[in-house]
């Protein structure tokens, strides 16, 4: 595979440690493995950027949060204040630790916490580009349609494959975490140079591909907004779409109020088991819940007036155009340059700099 010409080496993925600066100040992003997160942590969250930058929390198309209009540099309090959540156990490898799972198998999470627990204690798999990406996946393998490097499908309490690039092998549950870590580690030593990313810059004979046959792999769709009972879960959950994945603080509070944990999916939305809440509360509170709401099909790149590379205001041009957006319209994403941020990993139509809603609409 050929590498992409415009790159110089390492990516500039941020995290806290090594902040972006846009337009509108500092961004940090902070990993999330598996996207599990408890309400009162992401409270916390809200209140760190309301009182330092922008009044909401991103949501990353890798189940990641975003905090944004950040002072720059950052002061030692904000930074404090963000170490205090816990949600930074490795200062050597915040970036790396990126790793989606299928957010409704009840039995990924203890796989999910080996995983990062590992890959933190090992030190040469700091020296992963920001980009790389690991799924954890059950049956159904609802992630495994996102652009992973390294993936490991649970089938059965004794049975499982590992995925690298389109191929696989047998492998049982028990043997994953050390297997995919193993993928990696073949990955770094393997690679020529910085600028290889992910396993699709590396030829076909790379030893990251040993060993692996071609596997026919049925990734199920993204779980669409509303009240879902998944197959062989002890709960009914709920899949709530954030708009433009810009989770307000009065959305924040309203989490808090009726769960003590959430997970962050990859696909900018909230999933979230309760009895006692119905969708008319969400609904009211601006999340998306219902497959025929325009946010389960419209997305966008932050755009103007935040982003440096682009004057084309996305987010207010996306809003504007969900009020009209026809029912059954195709998976959309508004971008504001060639760089295409954000973009989902399956088909979708790429709007790419509008001036006018109509552009947007299809």
């Amino acid at each position: 595979m050929t590498v992409p010409t415009d790159r110089s080496g390492a990516d500039r993925c941020p995290g806290l440690l090594r902040p972006h600066l846009a337009d509108d100040g500092a961004l940090v992003r902070l990993r999330l493995p598996g996207g599990r997160l408890s309400t009162a942590t992401l409270h916390r969250l809200g209140d760190i950027s309301s009182q330092h930058g922008a009044p909401f929390v991103q949501l990353t198309s890798r189940g990641n949060l975003q905090l944004r209009s950040l002072p720059n540099p950052l002061t030692p309090q904000l930074i404090s204040q963000i170490e205090a959540t816990g949600l930074l156990p490795s200062a050597s490898h915040e970036r790396v630790r990126n790793i989606i799972a299928d957010p409704f198998d009840e039995t990924l999470p203890p796989l999910v916490a080996a995983l990062d627990a590992a890959l933190i204690a090992d030190p040469l798999l700091a020296g992963l580009s920001g980009r790389w990406l690991f799924a954890v996946a059950g049956r159904e393998g609802q992630v495994l349609g996102e652009p992973y490097d390294v993936a490991f499908q649970r089938l059965s309490e004794t049975s499982g494959r590992l995925l690298v690039g389109g191929m696989g092998v047998d492998c049982a549950p028990e043997d994953a975490v050390a297997a995919m870590l193993d993928r990696a580690r073949c990955f770094l030593l393997g690679r020529d140079d910085e600028s290889h990313w992910n396993v699709r810059d590396l030829p076909p004979e790379s030893p990251a591909f040993a060993a692996l046959a071609p596997m026919d792999i049925d990734a199920a769709p993204p779980p669409t907004p509303g009240r879902h009972m998944p197959d062989g879960a002890r709960h009914g959950a709920f899949v709530l779409g954030v708009p433009l994945g810009m989770l307000t603080i009065e959305q924040i509070d309203l989490l808090g109020r009726v769960a003590d944990e959430v997970v962050v999916t990859p696909w900018r939305s909230i999933v979230l088991r309760t009895g006692d809440t119905g969708l008319d509360v969400f609904e009211a509170g601006g999340f998306a819940v219902a497959a025929h709401s325009p946010w389960a099909t419209l997305s966008a790149c932050v755009g103007a007036p935040w982003c440096r590379r682009t004057d084309t205001p996305t987010v207010e041009l996306t809003t504007a155009a969900a009020v009209s957006l026809p029912i059954d319209s195709p998976r959309t994403h508004v971008v504001g340059c060639e760089r295409a941020c954000g973009r989902p990993a399956g088909e979708h139509r790429l709007v790419i700099a509008p001036r006018t809603v109509q552009e947007i609409l299809p």
